[in-house]
């Protein structure tokens, strides 16, 4: 995944979620559930902005942990998506 769509996944979940100054201090890898840092709420707000700003369509099956729980895992989902978007 080029580094400015993960940058901009990390950027709105520090503008959105993080109410602390240690962004860097989380891995990619972390669930952002287990540190408590989104919750359904924040989820849904999340998928709203992988839809607008990457121009996705995201099924409610594809709202689950497996997708949406790290910053890994939501860089993934993206560019899954977007490599069958651009395959269609």
């Amino acid at each position: 995944m080029p580094s400015s769509r993960r940058d901009k996944i990390r950027d709105f979940i520090r503008d959105n979620f993080l109410f602390r100054e240690d962004l860097e201090a989380i891995a990619d890898g972390d669930s952002l559930l287990d540190l408590g840092l989104i919750d359904s709420t924040g989820i849904l707000e999340l998928v709203a902005f992988l839809e607008q700003d990457f121009g996705l369509a995201i099924a409610d099956a594809d709202i689950v942990p497996e997708n949406l729980d790290s910053i890994d895992r939501i860089a993934a989902f993206v560019e899954v998506k977007l490599a069958t978007a651009r395959a269609a």
